[in-house]
């Protein structure tokens, strides 16, 4: 399977799991060779109290697109995250937030991934590093890798 294939088939695999179709309003997914960014339209149903995201979107935007960069380079098998630290730097409450993860690391075993989260205006307000390692389940059909 040529790289390209590979790339849709993640991210048809992303867009269409149960947390970004019920849940999560995921607007755009681009996964290339070691990168992967992730797009989310704010929504008042991500609010906490005082009117932003929650720190829940936050993380969930940077360790996807930490995930997916990994995930561009392991064409065999699920990647699983094992540890993944967030820094909240500013507020968000409207707009595009577009999440930009990349490889820094990989070994047989273990893959390190980064991953920034900007505002619509192109701000940084968040950044990310995850752990990642090789799970034992097949990419297939049957978890929507198709």
């Amino acid at each position: 399977m040529s790289s390209e294939a590979h790339f849709r088939q993640l991210e048809r695999m992303y867009l269409n799991a149960n947390v970004n179709t019920k849940i999560f309003d995921t607007t755009t997914c681009r996964i290339s060779e070691e990168e992967a960014e992730i797009g989310l339209r704010i929504s008042d149903k991500y609010f906490h109290a005082l009117g932003a995201i929650h720190g829940s979107v936050y993380f969930k935007l940077l360790d996807d697109a930490a995930f997916f960069a990994v995930s561009s380079v392991v064409r065999d098998v699920f990647v699983l995250t094992t540890s993944f630290h967030i820094n909240i730097l500013r507020p968000a409450s409207e707009g595009l937030l577009t999440a930009r993860g990349k490889v820094k690391f990989r070994s047989r075993t273990l893959f390190i991934a980064e991953s920034t989260l900007y505002n619509e205006a192109g701000k940084e307000i968040a950044f990310g590093t995850g752990n990642f390692a090789k799970s034992s389940v097949q990419l297939s059909e049957e978890i929507g890798y198709k």
